[in-house]
Parts: C-alpha cells; structure tokens; sequence
C-alpha cells in the first residue's frame, strides 16, 4: 500500500461524513414537557421489548400468548395504562394518528393469533411497526 492511501481513506471518509450531517432533519419537533417527553420515551421503549416479545413467540407458535401480551400491552386495552389520552394532546394531529392506529393494529394482531396462523400472525406485526415508522419518521421529541 502506497502512502496515498491512507490519505484518500481520510478525504473521502471526511466527504461523506460531510454529506451525511449536511442533511437537515424535517421531523416536527414535539417539544413535550420533561416529564411527558419522559413517559413517552419509557413507553415506545417497553413497546419495543413488547414488539420483540411477539417476534419470539410468533417464531415459538405460541400465538394464544403473543394474542394476550399483545393486547394487554399494545393493544386498544392498554391505552390507560400507558397514559395515552395525557400525552396525546401534546401531540401534532399525525403522530397522533399513528400512535392510535398502532394500538388497533396491536389489537387487529391479537385476533389474528388467536384464530393459529403463524404466518398471518407475522404478518399482522408488520402493520403495528409500520405505524412506528411513520411516527419516527415524521417526528421527533427533541
């Protein structure tokens, strides 16, 4: 290896880190109070350990467990556990929508594995991250 190299490593390497953080960032700040940007982010936290948790028993068949933590966790019956209706009103319209429709999707996913369709029930997954996308996507708390 010539001495050039290392060089042509460091520019390129400071090029593309250069172009990378030139892009800004269009996600609508949610600005919340400290302790509800606390609650939120403690929340999406224990959705994804939740979110995993299906993934493992979906993968293990055990679709009557993932049904049950799925709605009892995630789904339209968890609401007032999370304190949904206190932080939602902090919320712009859209990421207000995409929390509602992940908690119908989570509760869509439990009948689906209740009725023992693997598959179907992986599938069903998709449609609850797909709402966490969009949100973090489009928002962010800080």
């Amino acid at each position: 290896m010539n001495k050039m190299s290392p060089l042509l490593v460091l520019v390129s390497i400071l090029v593309i880190n250069t172009s990378v953080s030139a892009e800004t960032d269009s996600r609508i700040a949610l600005n919340l109070p400290t302790q509800m940007e606390e609650h939120l982010l403690g929340n999406m936290r224990q959705h994804l350990v939740v979110i995993n948790r299906l993934l493992d028993l979906v993968g293990q068949e055990k679709l009557t467990e993932a049904a049950e933590l799925a709605e009892a966790e995630l789904g339209m019956s968890s609401l007032d556990k999370h304190g949904a209706s206190h932080i939602a009103q902090f919320y712009p319209v859209q990421s207000a929508n995409f929390g509602t429709e992940m908690h119908k999707a989570a509760s869509r996913f439990a009948r689906v594995a209740e009725e023992g369709d693997p598959l179907e029930s992986y599938r069903a997954i998709g449609a609850i991250t797909q709402n966490c996308v969009g949100c973090h996507a489009t928002a962010k708390v800080r």
